[in-house]
């Protein structure tokens, strides 16, 4: 059966992946961005995804994308949430708009597109869910208060919402990907960087194809028995 699945952040790196491996899979995609213009364009007229231009922190603009989605994509089987952006800083530095910044667009995103697909996949009695977590919001990181706790976030209102939807025939799963070679990792620092991937037990970055894998599973029709779950794909980095 052909599914209409929404990807927030879904025109680059590891969301661009997840965008891509849904619509190979058979599914009708909508692939959200913020503001990269000229990349969304080359995204979509290179894979055919359809894209929307909206700001996933604000619930107004969500709830217009979405019935527009539905309109001409249709209605939203598969949600991953996956926009999110680093404003790192250590506390003591930190601004509150850099807090709050990290915090709407990271976690107040997931209830915004959760709260505005949620009742459309009760009434038909199936939904995928996939947020997309982080090794840091598993483990902190300094200077990453904010993300680190958007990140932390996300993984208790997953195992929340999985209780309040398992009876009506959605799953809602995380996935917490570790150090991921997308351009947002790239930009850190190369000898810092060396250091990250000193720690990883593989010993490299993890690749935006291996997320995508994931979360075609979790999204899987036959799938609905897994769910309130996170899973943990950081080369090793992080185990508990």
């Amino acid at each position: 059966m052909t599914r209409t699945a929404i990807v927030t952040g879904g025109t680059r790196g590891i969301g661009a992946a997840i965008s891509m491996a849904l619509l190979d899979a058979g599914n009708r995609v909508a692939a959200t961005y913020a503001g990269n213009d000229d990349a969304a364009k080359r995204f979509a007229e290179s894979t055919g995804i359809h894209t929307f231009k909206f700001d996933v922190s604000d619930f107004s603009a969500c709830e217009s994308a979405v019935q527009r989605i539905g309109a001409e994509v249709g209605p939203v089987d598969i949600l991953v949430n996956n926009a999110g952006i680093t404003r790192d800083g250590t506390m003591h530095r930190m601004s509150f708009d850099q807090w709050n910044a990290v915090l709407q667009t990271n976690l107040s995103s997931c209830f915004n597109m959760c709260r505005c697909v949620i009742e459309g996949m009760r009434e038909r009695g199936f939904g995928r869910i996939v947020n997309i977590g982080s090794v840091n919001g598993q483990a902190g990181q300094y200077g990453q208060v904010n993300y680190a706790a958007a990140k932390s976030g996300i993984h208790g209102f997953t195992k929340a919402l999985a209780q309040e939807s398992a009876n009506k025939g959605i799953t809602v799963n995380a996935i917490a990907p570790g150090y991921i070679d997308t351009d947002m990792v790239r930009a850190v620092p190369e000898k810092v960087l060396e250091k990250i991937i000193a720690t990883i037990p593989v010993g490299r970055l993890g690749r935006a194809e291996e997320i995508a894998k994931a979360v075609l599973f979790l999204t899987d029709e036959e799938m609905g028995f897994m769910t309130g779950s996170t899973l943990s794909i950081n080369g090793g980095q992080h185990m508990y």
